[in-house]
Formats: structure tokens, C-alpha cells, sequence
């Protein structure tokens, strides 16, 4: 595994500088993973050497709060979190890239594509909840199993109560929630949260006007209520679907995800013309 890059940089109107950890792997056209709540980029470990070997470069920048990504905590909002990614890309003069997000991490690469157009020709979104509903539903957005979710990762918690939740809201049946029982970043959790809270939904829902978007979900995936942002956003969304795999998606079926996404970035013009 190479070892991590890292970015020091301020913020335009902040005073405190930040330090993003990045992985930057491969060569040919971008592709950028952002990870799930609270999760590391490493989730990807398996995923990203087979990305590479279809002749994409792979950055996966670690959000803050995770692994050597530091900065300030509070109060933060989706366009904080989608600002640092940004300012990996501006640093490493990518051009526009294909952003895949992951679960939360579909939040942040929809902020991206919104405030800044100029770094994204597409969007992958895996097993993503798309932040609104149907006209007429009775659930709300992100609320399903959201007592499993934080769980999760609460080291507060036994080892067979955190097994179950695991099992409850990421991994589809057969197979073992215990490869999530590590890696998980409690600071991270609670900013993550906030920031999903507290960005307004039409902030990022539609990541954009114009990029192409592949709503990928998981054929057991318990949380993401499916096939909500075609009929929002129309032509633009392609979906698509992992079998055998619940919201976790990498550890389950990292080729089938890799799959995916190169498929998706050949069928997109921007990646035949570059």
C-alpha cells in the first residue's frame, strides 16, 4: 500500500489551518472514493488496486478526524467537508474527476459537484440515501435503523451488541460483520452528523445541474431507501445495483463495486474524450 500524501491549508475566511491525509494511487483518469460515516478510506483497500488496474488513478482523501486529517470539529457543514476534498484536487491539479461516495461520503461528492462544477465530470453514488422521499411517504430521510448506524461503531458497547448492529444495517445475510468491528472514528461520527443535520438538504440533493450520476444501491441494502433520485433529477441518474451485498458494499463484493464504477466512467463522455 503506498504510503499517505498529506495537505496543509487554510480555509478562505478561517484561521486555523487544516491537514488532509490523502492515498493517491495509479495513473490515468481520476477517480476519487470518499468513505461511509465514520469510516476510513482503507475500507477501499480491496476495491481501489482493482480500479487501477483498469487504467484509472484512485485518491481517496481521508475526511477529518480520521487517521492524520485534522482540523476543527464543530459545527461543521457538508461544504466544509466537501471544501477539503476540494483543496486535495486543486492541489493535485486533477481536473474534473469522477467522485464516487460512499453511504455518508455521497453527501460530501454531492456538495462538491455543487459548489464547485469545475472538479467533478460525474457522480457514483454507492448505496447512498438520497436525502429526500417520495411525495406520500411516511418515513424521513436518514432514519432508518439510525440506533444500529450509530452503534455501529460505539465501543461502549459489547462486542456481540456491536455485531448485531452490524449485521442489522450494513451486511447482507451470510456474510461477516466482523471486518467492520475496527476502523471506526468517534470524532468524526458526532461532525459527520451534524453536518448532515444541520446542511440544508437543497444544499447538495442534486450535486449540481448537469454531471451524469450513477445511483448504485446494494440488493440487501437495510438503511437507503432506493430509487428516489431518478425521479427527482430525471436523464441524469443511472441506476444500477450490487447483488449480494448489504450497505457495507466494499468488503462484500469489492470487484463487483469496482466493476461498476469503471463501467460507468467508460460510458461517460467526458472519460472517452480524456
Amino acid at each position: 500500500m503506498s504510503s499517505y500524501k498529506s495537505l496543509t491549508y487554510l480555509p478562505e475566511g478561517q484561521t486555523e489551518l487544516l491537514r488532509i491525509e490523502y492515498l493517491d494511487q495509479g495513473e490515468g483518469p481520476v477517480i476519487v472514493i470518499l468513505p461511509s460515516l465514520a469510516r476510513s478510506g482503507r475500507d477501499y483497500d480491496e476495491v481501489a488496486p482493482l480500479i487501477i488496474a483498469q487504467g484509472y488513478r484512485v485518491i481517496r482523501p481521508e475526511p477529518r478526524g480520521i487517521r492524520g486529517s485534522k482540523g476543527p470539529m464543530k459545527n461543521l457543514s457538508m461544504h466544509d467537508f466537501g471544501g477539503d476534498v476540494a483543496a486535495v484536487l486543486d492541489h493535485e491539479k486533477t481536473g474534473p474527476v469522477l467522485m464516487v461516495g460512499h453511504a455518508w461520503g455521497s453527501q460530501p461528492a454531492r456538495m462538491i459537484a455543487a459548489d464547485r462544477p469545475d472538479l467533478v465530470c460525474a457522480l457514483v453514488l454507492v448505496a447512498a440515501s438520497a436525502g429526500k422521499l417520495l411525495p406520500g411517504s411516511k418515513e424521513k430521510p436518514y432514519s432508518r435503523l439510525r440506533a444500529e448506524i450509530d452503534g455501529a461503531g460505539d465501543m461502549k458497547l459489547s462486542r456481540e451488541e456491536r455485531l448485531d448492529c452490524l449485521r442489522k444495517a450494513f451486511f447482507a445475510p451470510g456474510h461477516d460483520p466482523s471486518v467492520w468491528l475496527e476502523g471506526w472514528f468517534e470524532e468524526a461520527h458526532y461532525a459527520q452528523s451534524y453536518a448532515r443535520v444541520n446542511t440544508p438538504i437543497d444544499d447538495y440533493f442534486s450535486g449540481g445541474d448537469v454531471v451524469p450520476i450513477l445511483d448504485l444501491q446494494a440488493e440487501y441494502d437495510a438503511v437507503v431507501i432506493p430509487k428516489i433520485l431518478k425521479p427527482y433529477l430525471g436523464e441524469r441518474v443511472t441506476e444500477g445495483i450490487i447483488l449480494d451485498a448489504g450497505h457495507a458494499v466494499a468488503p462484500e463484493q469489492p470487484q463487483a463495486m469496482c466493476d461498476a464504477i469503471c463501467q460507468f466512467a467508460r460510458n461517460n463522455n467526458y472519460w472517452r474524450q480524456n
